[in-house]
Formats: C-alpha cells, structure tokens, sequence
C-alpha cells in the first residue's frame, strides 16, 4: 500500500516545469535583472511553478532519461529563454541608443554612469530613458506579456525541443531591424533643436566673429536639449505602448514557429 501517494512521473513532471520557469524566467528582462536577489527570483520561480502546475504542464514521460539528454533539454530550454528575452531586450536597447544619441548631442559624451541592472557604463541620457521606459513598460503591464509567452511556451514547445529554423531567424531579423528605427524616433526632436541651435550658432559665429561661440554653445546646447528631453515622455510612452502592442502577437508567433521546428 502507497501511503504516501508516491508517483515518480508527477515529480519529474513538476520538474520538467520548474526548469522551464526558473530559466526562462532568469533570462527574461526586469525580471532575470542583477538587481533582484537570486534567492527572491528562485522563490519567484518556484511559486510560479507551483501556480501554474496544475494547469500548464508536461507529462513525466517527457524527462530524459540520459544526463546527455537533460543536458540537451537545458540547452534548449536556455535557448528558448534567450529567443524570448532578445525580443523585448531590442525596446530597451533602441531606447538606450536613443538616450546615446541625445547625450552626444547635447556635449554628454564624456558624461557616463554605470547602469545597476546590467554593469555596463553608459550615458546619462541613456541611462534615464531606460528607467524612464522600465517604469512605463511596468506601468502598462509589460511585464504580463512576458508572463503569458512563458505559459504558452508549454503548449507550443516541449522540452528539449527548441530548434532554429529559418521561419525564426527571418522573424527576429526583421523585428531586429526597429531597433534603429526606434532609436532615431526617440533621439529625432532632440537632434533637430541641437541641429539648429549649431546652425544658429554657426550665423552667430559668421556674423560677429569676435564672439566665443564655443563657450556659449555648451550651455545653449544642454538648455535646449533638456527642454526637448522633457518632451519626450509622450513620445516615449506611445511607442512603448505600441511596443507592447504588438508583443503578444509576436511572441505567438515565434512561439509557433517554434513548434513547427
């Protein structure tokens, strides 16, 4: 008689799903970042684990029985936790290079701060456009998108079967390509007032040379740069907004093109 009730495969079925949540959940962004203690992002993962079990699993007949199999498996799940995040990592990266654009601009390029969530020694500008399109991509409940790719992974991918196809490849090159694109949406009002502030400069300089238009270009440059950076927030906020948008729909997509692999 089983007192205890004891089934091997729903134990290596709760497994088969706390992989798939601890390591796509490290991987993904805000949530896998440097700056939440490890031991708060296991804990994290392990009561996602235990929420979503019930409902979103996979059979314990699908644990490999090889060490070289489960190797394999983690890779795959490691890969497909790397697929997702590369994704939303490109809104935060076009931001940043936005944010780099503006600070060179604006005479900020000798001016870097080191960024707590990544380790990378970026500008000022930067730096703050990507808290400010962290907090909005909070507020607009981003991070649920990430949350609802991660449960459909379990329908769509089993473990261990994660393969690049060029369906993928295609996908992530041309969503790839709105890194730049965005990046200059985000930098354009900057670029123009500072273009024009040197174009003005530049007459002043032709008109009365005697005047040192490199000392009073510095501060007119950083006043007006800072004015327009303020206006970026609705710009910011309604690219983010489309950002989102369209993430569930690619993600189902990518994920479809997962299982077709």
């Amino acid at each position: 008689m089983d007192i205890f009730n004891f089934k091997p495969t729903e134990i290596m079925s709760f497994y088969l799903t706390f992989f798939r949540v601890s390591i796509v959940l490290f991987l993904l962004p805000f949530y896998g970042s440097n700056s939440i203690p490890n031991t708060i992002k296991a804990a994290l993962a392990l009561a996602i684990t235990l929420a979503i079990w019930p409902q979103l699993s996979f059979p314990g007949s699908m644990f490999p029985a090889s060490p070289w199999n489960i190797a394999v498996m983690l890779i795959g799940e490691v890969a497909l936790g790397m697929t997702l995040a590369l994704m939303v990592r490109i809104l935060f990266t076009a931001v940043q290079t936005g944010g780099h654009i503006i600070g060179f601009q604006m005479g900020f390029a000798m001016v870097n701060v080191v960024d707590p969530l990544t380790g990378v020694s970026e500008a000022v500008t930067a730096h703050f456009l990507y808290m400010c399109t962290m907090l909005t991509f909070l507020a607009l409940n981003g991070h649920l998108y990430l949350l609802q790719a991660l449960a459909s992974s379990f329908e769509y991918v089993p473990p261990g079967k994660f393969l690049i196809n060029a369906t993928i490849a295609n996908l992530v090159f041309v969503y790839s390509k709105q890194l730049f694109v965005l990046a200059i949406k985000i930098a354009a009002p900057v670029m123009v007032a500072v273009f024009l502030v040197d174009l003005a400069l530049a007459l002043i300089s032709k008109a009365a040379p005697q005047m040192n238009v490199l000392v009073l270009g510095f501060p007119v440059k950083i006043s007006v740069g800072f004015i327009f950076v303020g206006s970026l927030f609705s710009i910011l906020s309604m690219h983010v907004e489309a950002f989102i948008r369209g993430l569930g729909p690619f993600f189902l997509n990518i994920l479809k093109a997962l299982s077709l692999g």
